[in-house]
């Protein structure tokens, strides 16, 4: 029986955080991401992301979305609640797939499940795909008896999670590319409108206007040095995405940045608190205890302020304070949100309680999302006016000076 134990374990590729804050990353063996994951944390690290060692992309043909996964989750649950056997379930919401690689592993969950293993531990075989989070829900489920029921709750928390990552997106997507369309058309303007009008002020004879000057500097040191800017730029963008992802102090560094720039420190802080209070609700739902609840929120907030603050709440939880006084005494959460936990434990509903901070939140970041797009309109539009107006002016005003000589 040892022998067959020792067989099922594989290797996983982890990265996570020590107690210190420092980044780690190795391998451990284990049957499953769960059980690496509890391991490593009886080590003290906070374990990220763990993975199949040499894993490869199912299918190798397009990529799994996280909409792919919500989508199947809420087919799933709609299936099982009608009625529908599990394994034909997997078959119906397989052949309605249009991505092969997501149509692949809803197969081989069906193959699993078939084979008598438990959906839980069909699903621990994807980490890649399905979070821990995501497999100790549905492992509650089955514990419990009512799957169908949490796999319609777990469909809910994706559904709403998808929903705000989108409306994140929303509120950085539009001014990116709006500056991005004004630079790539004052860059033409440099480049090739420019030059032109330098040839013909070459044979007014004249000195021209100092800002007519300076515009054709500019246009000069582009053309000069365009592709060493480009290069620049690249490396620039490269360089800050890897030092990102591999230095964990930098990444820190830019989560509280985030949370003290003027506007998009607001939309940041309360895109968390939903993130924070919306998988706090649905995994103490679950039947999931607190202490371990508070574990995966940490890693759910996707900011380090609120990843720490959270788990020294739940060290604070563990030696037997009240949640509400755990989050007070970090001083990052809001007095909203403290209030409604505070009433949620007195009144022995913290799951519906968080539900509402998470509905609240969630509708905060939506109306920010609008007001920030609302406000950015006017902003933009006056940036653009005021760049390319000004080297059209820079462009006509030897023109101008010309015809009023003449005159």
């Amino acid at each position: 029986m040892a022998n067959k134990s020792a067989q099922q374990n594989v290797t996983f590729l982890y990265e996570g955080v020590d107690r210190r804050g420092a980044r780690v990353k190795g391998e451990a063996s284990g049957k499953a991401p769960s059980f690496v994951r509890a391991e490593l944390r009886k080590q003290g690290i906070n374990a990220k992301k763990v993975v199949r060692k040499r894993e490869i992309n199912i299918g190798g043909k397009k990529k799994i979305k996280s909409i792919d996964i919500t989508i199947f989750t809420r087919q799933l649950a709609t299936m099982m609640k009608a009625g529908v056997p599990l394994v034909q379930a997997f078959e119906i919401v397989a052949d309605g797939l249009d991505n092969p690689s997501m149509k692949e592993l809803v197969l081989r969950l069906k193959v699993d499940v078939e084979a008598g293993s438990n959906f839980a531990g069909a699903l621990e075989k994807h980490p890649d795909q399905f979070d821990d989070l995501y497999c100790s829900l549905i492992d509650a489920g089955e514990q419990s008896g009512a799957l169908e029921t949490m796999l319609d709750r777990v469909a809910i928390y994706k559904e709403k999670s998808e929903a705000l990552k989108q409306k994140i997106k929303k509120a950085m997507k539009y001014p990116m590319f709006v500056v991005g369309a004004a630079a790539i058309v004052t860059s033409i303007l440099l480049l090739k409108v420019v030059p032109v009008f330098e040839e013909l002020f070459a044979g007014f004879g004249a000195e021209l206007p100092a800002f007519t000057q300076f515009v054709i500097g500019l246009s000069r040191g582009l053309q000069a040095h365009f592709l060493l800017i480009i290069v620049i730029f690249v490396m620039f963008v490269v360089g800050f995405s890897q030092l990102k992802k591999r230095s964990q102090a930098f990444a820190d560094a830019i989560d509280r940045l985030l949370l003290r720039l003027p506007i998009v420190g607001d939309l940041t802080l309360k895109s968390t608190i939903a993130r924070y209070a919306r998988t706090l609700s649905t995994t103490f739902s679950a039947g999931v205890p607190l202490i371990e609840a508070l574990d995966t929120c940490a890693g759910a907030t996707g900011n380090a302020v609120y990843r720490k603050a959270v788990l020294q709440v739940k060290e604070d939880v563990s030696t037997g304070q009240q949640l509400q006084f755990a989050m007070r005494a970090t001083g990052v959460f809001p007095a909203m949100a403290l209030q409604m936990t505070a009433i949620g434990e007195e009144s022995g509903a913290l799951d519906a309680m968080l539900e509402k901070v998470a509905i609240y939140y969630e509708e905060e970041v939506d109306n920010a999302v609008d007001g920030l797009t609302s406000m950015m309109e006017p902003m933009i539009m006056a940036v653009l006016g005021v760049v390319i107006g000004g080297l059209i002016i820079a462009m006509y005003m030897p023109i101008f000076q010309m015809g009023n000589v003449v005159g």
